[in-house]
């Protein structure tokens, strides 16, 4: 599977004093893209809460900042998933500047889980998501 990559700016609400991106903003960017990921394949977060009574949690989070953003850069934040469990995804993810071809700045590695909305316990991914990874 191709990498998805979604484009977010910078803005001054990102940075901290001296006009770059606090470093937990970040999380803020990676999360967005998994989102969106989802949204572009048609699944709102919403909707499969309501629906099938699943939210995704996150379990695990290891980034890597290589380089700083700064204010009003365009980032590239990409977002490859893989199926890591009957209730787990794993997601590889990246943030270029100017791009996906562009400088990176950060690399991260993010599992999340599916869980009972009413309970909180593991549940099974989605079968039509399941299908779409494989």
């Amino acid at each position: 599977m191709n990498a998805f990559v979604w484009s977010a700016r910078v803005y001054w609400e990102d940075t901290d004093g001296g006009g770059v991106v606090y470093h937990a903003n970040y999380l803020r960017f990676l999360e967005r893209a998994r989102t969106e990921w989802l949204r572009a394949r048609g699944h709102v977060q919403s909707e499969i809460a309501r629906q099938q009574g699943v939210l995704f949690a996150l379990t695990e989070l290891n980034i890597r900042y290589r380089r700083p953003a700064h204010l009003d850069d365009l980032l590239a934040i990409s977002c490859e998933p893989s199926i890591d469990g009957a209730a787990t995804l794993a997601f590889r993810q990246r943030i270029h500047r100017d791009g996906a071809g562009g400088e990176l700045l950060a690399e991260a590695t993010v599992r999340v889980a599916c869980v009972s909305a009413g309970t909180f316990r593991p549940r099974r991914l989605p079968k039509g998501l399941v299908e779409e990874l494989r």
